[in-house]
């Protein structure tokens, strides 16, 4: 038993005890005693969903997510148990550390308070249009031709939106961000689809009702245009003092627009407008449901993980195909070569991006594992007929449909300040939904014995730079070093391999591209010959839908220096850590519902996480 003890002392006693305390011998070093006292950079991983949709988005409510609101994403979010559409009891393993309700501005709540009778939606000329509508696909055609031509389908009024948005949205999040334990963001997604192209941007805010609540979301029915888009946040950062930025859509259904050397208005990209696109966009969310954006192996044809979930068979709704001249467009790997090239011209580079993942699931539900997903849609939820189904209006098989991704965050703690200037510097990485923990630094000093050291990390950052930084002043005759450590999820599978991706911009002005392999498991090497390394193997058993960590390793590090470097050439590094097989999320479907998968399904998943670049740039 321990007990507490309360003295009375006189002040002129508790003065003197102060005088001592402070007396020290003048042999006593000046530094702390506490390792790490004056170490102010972030140690904690933070994992999170950027991107989540409720029933307030309208193409959620539509298809059928009619209840969850954002307040159950949050509960969901933490940790506690909920119902799911298809009524099972779903629950997280592990809860996240923060959430961003995304749900679409245009039309943001509106079918779920119309059919509540809202007499903000109800007493409306665009309520009274929708009195007249007895078929459910008149309510989606009417959003997804509210983002296709606004001008033809016009928004709530302003007052109405703005209530709406300040108590389904700004109080929702407020109401559950409990700073240093869980985060919730204010946030909407901005919906431009021009021509059933995708140019969707997430916008995060840094701030709370006080701020938020003084402006309302910015949507198509305003502009297509993502400079307009730039323009009224900036007017919100000027008016109210807060903060916010944008998060591009993954853009692999955009049909070659997300990264174009155009804008929407058919200008060339001019200085101007890339110092504006840097300034608001400096995260790309790499990895959804809608397929991984990280690299096409059309663009990296030597690239042997390149095909991963690939998405490349068409516009968000399938009403164009796709031409491979498009795809330079929308993949990160190439969009972050042609911001270089853009940067030796314009002196600014437009596509200087860091990565995340999020989910873009509409159900309300983040969920991102194989063996727990619960798809995009509620009528893609689990059950057998998500193998023969196709989401709402057919646009695609459902089985198509990626278990991805997560947002992870270096910050120094749980909180909106911390995590949101830990995104606008970029020290963020993407999963396609497991929880690896990978750490990625630049210089110009680091030697293979520092990651013996259990102080690497101050040496990391004293010598170096995190992912999402730049490089210059290199040393003469000094290549670039990069430490790039790796641990496996906890709960999930070993590491196969850690991987630096280099592209750059060659004395030619041709752009260009080279993979490493820096860490293998099991002992394995690079072949000289062939410059690839030997497969890690599998151990999937399908017809069990079940895998074990007897290959790979739980741990992978590596100091590795650029053999080819050129200190006149602009140049981007980041990992890519790649996991052992696991079975795919269709496997673990068909095990349990008893279903036949067809051919085409893939049955193997080998999970990754790509961080956010380092930059060179010459002087």
């Amino acid at each position: 038993m321990y007990r507490a003890f309360r003295f009375s002392l006189p002040g002129a006693m508790i003065a003197l005890l102060l005088v001592l305390s402070l007396t020290v011998s003048a042999d006593t070093p000046s530094h702390p005693y506490s390792p790490g006292v004056d170490q102010d950079f972030p140690r904690n991983v933070y994992w999170g969903d950027t991107h989540l949709h409720t029933r307030n988005s309208s193409d959620a409510y539509t298809t059928e997510n009619t209840n969850l609101s954002p307040d159950d994403a949050y509960r969901f979010a933490r940790g506690e148990e909920i119902i799911a559409h298809n009524a099972m009891p779903v629950r997280l393993r592990r809860p996240l550390d923060f959430l961003m309700v995304a749900d679409h501005a245009s039309y943001l709540g509106a079918y779920y308070r119309f059919h509540k009778g809202d007499p903000l939606v109800v007493d409306t000329e665009v309520g009274r249009r929708w009195e007249t509508y007895n078929d459910p696909v008149k309510w989606l055609f009417e959003f997804t031709e509210s983002v296709n031509n606004p001008e033809e389908n016009p928004a709530l009024p302003e007052s109405s939106k703005h209530s709406i948005w300040v108590e389904e949205v700004v109080k929702a999040a407020d109401r559950n961000n409990v700073p240093g334990l869980f985060t919730a963001f204010t946030g909407y997604e901005w919906t431009s689809m021009i021509s059933g192209n995708n140019l969707h941007r997430v916008v995060i805010f840094k701030d709370g009702e006080e701020k938020t609540a003084q402006t309302t979301p910015f949507s198509a029915h305003d502009s297509v245009d993502p400079e307009d888009l730039w323009a009224h946040l900036a007017e919100y950062e000027e008016r109210t003092g807060g903060q916010a930025m944008t998060i591009a859509h993954n853009g692999n259904v955009s049909n070659g627009l997300m990264f174009d050397d155009q804008t929407v208005s058919g200008d060339p990209l001019s200085s101007a407008y890339a110092a504006t696109r840097a300034r608001w966009e400096p995260l790309y969310e790499v990895t959804q449901v809608k397929g991984d954006g990280e690299a096409h192996p059309y663009l990296s044809p030597t690239d042997e993980f390149a095909d991963y979930e690939t998405w490349d068979f068409g516009n968000i709704d399938m009403t164009a195909d796709k031409d491979k001249a498009m795809l330079k467009h929308e993949y990160a790997r190439s969009a972050l070569k042609l911001g270089l090239k853009f940067e030796s011209e314009l002196g600014v580079n437009p596509f200087k991006f860091g990565m995340i993942g999020s989910t873009d699931s509409h159900t309300s539900l983040a969920t991102a594992a194989e063996d727990n997903f619960f798809g995009k849609f509620p009528e893609s939820e689990p059950g057998p007929q998500r193998f023969s189904n196709k989401m709402v209006g057919a646009l695609w098989e459902n089985w198509r449909i990626t278990a991805s991704g997560y947002a992870a965050v270096w910050a120094a703690e749980n909180t909106r300040e911390a995590l949101f200037e830990a995104m606008r510097r970029r020290e963020t990485y993407a999963t396609t939904g497991s929880r690896i923990v990978v750490r990625f630094f630049g210089g110009w000093e680091y030697q293979a014995a520092d990651l013996e050291k259990p102080d690497y990390l101050a040496a990391a950052y004293q010598r170096g730079v995190p992912m999402g930084s730049d490089l210059s002043s290199a040393p003469s005759g000094v290549a670039p070093r990069f430490m790039a450590i790796a641990a496996k999820d906890p709960d999930g599978a070993n590491l196969d391999r850690v991987q630096i991706i280099k592209g750059w911009l060659d004395d030619k002005g041709e752009l260009q591209e080279a993979i490493y392999d820096v860490a293998l498991s099991d002992e394995r090497e690079v072949d000289a010959s062939t410059g690839k390394a030997p497969p890690v193997g599998s151990t999937v058993d399908v017809a069990n839908a079940s895998y074990t960590n007897s290959i790979g390793e739980p741990y992978l590090a590596a100091v590795w220096q650029d053999p080819d470097f050129d200190p006149q050439q602009r140049a981007f590094y980041y990992a890519r850590v790649i996991e052992i097989p696991t079975p795919r999320w269709n496997v673990y479907d068909a095990k349990y519902f008893n279903v036949p998968m067809n051919d085409d399904m893939p049955r193997l998943n080998q999970d990754r996480a790509y961080t956010s670049p380092i930059w060179y740039t010459p002087e």
